[in-house]
């Protein structure tokens, strides 16, 4: 018998390059219904599978559940990036800056900085700021660079400005 994370990442396969729709948050529900609705990361699945499907409203108030209950360390960032993208869709810009910002701060040597610096850039984009979002992209690739690092963090910081 498989288990329960088990059982979530095949409805995630099953969706994995199609259109998510009532099929996919259905089956989550279900998988979450076992869990219990006090259970963080079944409701973060029930967000995701909303995000997934278009409906970035629905799942904000999910995601936001979610990290009130208490999310583990692999599942938060992962909330908090998706909270802060859906935000994002909603036009809510100074609130995804606000919740990504945070993560940043957080999630600073994790995993997930990368991930959380293309989310900080993509919401400064749609806010109209996009040199600020370059910015922000140029310096979560410049430890990547084999070289290189101190010109390109200068020409970032430079870029940033050009906003104002």
């Amino acid at each position: 018998m498989k288990t329960w994370d088990e059982r979530i990442e095949d409805v995630w396969a099953d969706a994995a390059g199609d259109e998510v729709g009532d099929d996919t948050i259905a089956r989550i529900d279900a998988l979450a219904a076992e869990r219990g609705s006090d259970h963080a990361r079944a409701e973060f699945e029930r967000a995701g599978a909303r995000d997934s499907a278009g409906r970035p409203a629905e799942a904000v108030v999910l995601y936001r559940r979610a990290l009130s209950l208490g999310l583990d360390e692999e599942h938060r960032p992962q909330c908090v990036i998706q909270l802060a993208s859906s935000l994002r869709n909603l036009g809510e810009y100074d609130e995804a800056l606000e919740v990504i910002r945070a993560e940043e701060e957080l999630s600073a040597d994790g995993p997930y900085r990368d991930a959380v610096a293309t989310v900080h850039a993509l919401i400064l984009a749609s806010a109209g700021r996009p040199a600020q979002g370059l910015s922000v992209a140029l310096l979560a690739l410049v430890p990547h660079l084999p070289r290189y690092h101190r010109s390109m963090t200068a020409y970032a910081h430079e870029i940033a400005d050009s906003d104002t």
